[in-house]
C-alpha cells in the first residue's frame, strides 16, 4: 500500500530517527511556547470582546519576529538537525502531533467550565472556552497556534523543497522550489497582516477544542504539505522549455491573483470593522446593512459574493496543484481538495452565525443584496 502510494521514502528513519520523528512536533510546540515568551510583542485589541470587561480583548503579537527567527534557525541549522529534517519525518511527526493534540484538548477543554454543550465527545471536539491565554494574557493559545501551524508550514515546504533538490538535483522539478516559496509568501503575508487574523471566523466563532487545537498544529502545520509526500519523490516532468516557462509563469500569476483576492478582501473587512465610515483603500465607500448596533457590509468584494475570501484561496490553492506539472498525480490536487471542502463547510457554518448574529431578517436581506455564496455567477 505504502509502495503504492509512492510514500515508501517518508518511511526509511531509523528506529531512534521516527521516535525524534514522533516527538519533533512536542519539541516544537514548546520552543515555539518559550520563544513567544520572551520576545518582545506589541499589544493589539481584537474583534472579541472580553465578557469580564465589555471591551474588545487585548492580544500581544510578535508573530513575524518568531517566524523570521525561526527561518534562520533552520537555515543555519542552528539546532544540529538537517534541512530535510522535518520532511523526511513528517509522517511521525504527523502521528506524535496527533497524540499530543488529543492530550492538549483534554486539558483546555475539560478544565473549563460545562457550557451549553453537554455531550462529552462534542465538548472535547468543539472546545467549551473561546478564548484561553497565559500569563497574563502574554500568550494567546489561538494566536499561539496558528505562528505554531503556519511558521511549520512554511519550514516543512522548505525542508520538502530541499528533499527533493538533493535527491534529482539538474532534474529537480522547479514546480517543487515554487510550491515552498509559494507557502513562505503565503504565511510570511499572514505574520505582516497579523493583525487581521483577529477579525477573521477562527478568532471570532471558534472555540478551543480538538477541532482547532489538531487543525492548527497538524493539519495547518504539517499535513498542508501533503502534495509533497508524493511529488516531492518525482522529477521534472520533462516539458519543453517554452511549456515549462508558461506552466511556471501561468500557475504563479494563478497563485498571485487567489492571494490577492483573498487579501483585498478580508483587508476590506477589517477596515470597516475598525473604521467603519472609512473607505477602502480610498476608493470603495462603503454600504451596508445595519443590524441593530451591528452592520453588515455589502459592498466592494463583500458586495460580488458573500465570502469571495474562499474564492480567493481555492484559486490559491488550485495554483499549488498546477505549480507540480504532474497534472493527473492524485498527489498535486490534495491540497485544493482539502481547502474547497473546507470553506464550501465554513460558508455554511458562517451563514448559520451570521443569521443569529445579525438577525435572520437582516441575514436574509443580505443574501437578496448579495446572491451568491463563494464564486460569483455560479455558486
Amino acid at each position: 500500500m505504502i509502495e503504492w502510494l509512492g510514500i515508501e521514502h517518508l518511511f526509511e528513519l531509523s528506529r531512534t530517527e521516527a521516535i525524534w520523528g514522533f516527538f519533533t512536533p512536542l519539541i516544537v510546540y514548546a520552543a515555539f511556547f518559550v520563544v513567544q515568551l520572551m520576545l518582545p510583542g506589541r499589544w493589539v485589541p481584537g474583534y472579541v470582546v472580553n465578557p469580564a470587561t465589555g471591551e474588545p480583548r487585548n492580544y500581544r503579537l510578535n508573530g513575524m519576529l518568531v517566524f523570521l527567527i525561526a527561518i534562520v534557525v533552520w537555515a543555519l541549522e542552528l539546532t544540529g538537525l538537517p534541512h530535510d529534517w522535518f520532511y523526511r519525518s513528517s509522517v511521525y511527526a504527523v502521528a506524535g502531533g496527533t497524540v499530543f493534540s488529543i492530550i492538549f484538548t483534554l486539558i483546555a477543554v475539560f478544565t473549563q467550565p460545562e457550557g451549553k454543550v453537554k455531550n462529552r465527545f462534542l465538548a472535547w471536539w468543539f472546545g467549551r472556552a473561546q478564548e484561553i491565554s497565559f500569563f497574563n494574557e502574554r500568550i494567546d493559545v489561538k494566536m499561539y497556534m496558528y505562528v505554531v501551524g503556519g511558521t511549520m508550514l512554511s519550514l516543512n515546504a522548505l525542508s520538502g523543497a530541499v528533499y527533493h533538490y538533493e535527491l534529482f538535483g539538474e532534474k529537480a522539478n522547479p514546480g517543487v522550489i515554487l510550491y515552498a516559496a509559494f507557502f513562505t509568501f503565503y504565511i510570511m503575508d499572514y505574520m505582516v497582516f497579523e493583525r487581521v487574523q483577529l477579525y477573521t471566523y477562527d478568532l471570532i466563532h471558534e472555540n478551543v477544542g480538538f477541532k482547532l487545537i489538531w487543525g492548527c498544529l497538524v493539519v495547518y502545520g504539517w499535513l498542508f504539505i501533503l502534495p509533497l509526500w508524493g511529488m516531492a519523490a518525482y522529477p521534472n516532468p520533462g516539458f519543453s522549455p517554452a511549456w515549462t516557462n508558461v506552466w511556471l509563469i501561468g500557475a504563479s500569476a494563478l497563485f498571485l491573483f487567489g492571494w490577492g483576492i483573498s487579501r483585498g478582501a478580508n483587508l476590506q473587512k477589517y477596515t470597516f470593522k475598525r473604521w467603519p465610515d472609512r473607505k477602502f483603500l480610498g476608493l470603495i465607500a462603503p454600504k451596508y446593512i445595519q443590524a441593530g448596533e451591528r452592520r453588515i457590509l455589502c459592498s466592494g468584494l463583500w458586495g460580488v459574493a458573500r465570502h469571495l475570501n474562499y474564492m480567493g484561496e481555492g484559486f490559491l490553492a488550485l495554483s499549488i496543484a498546477l505549480i507540480f506539472g504532474c497534472f493527473t498525480n492524485f498527489w498535486a490536487w490534495t491540497y485544493f481538495i482539502f481547502i474547497v471542502s473546507l470553506f464550501v463547510y465554513r460558508q455554511w457554518d458562517d451563514d448559520r452565525h451570521c443569521a443569529e448574529k445579525y438577525g435572520a431578517e437582516n441575514w436574509a436581506e443580505y443574501k437578496e443584496r448579495v446572491k451568491y455564496r463563494i464564486v460569483p455567477g455560479i455558486y
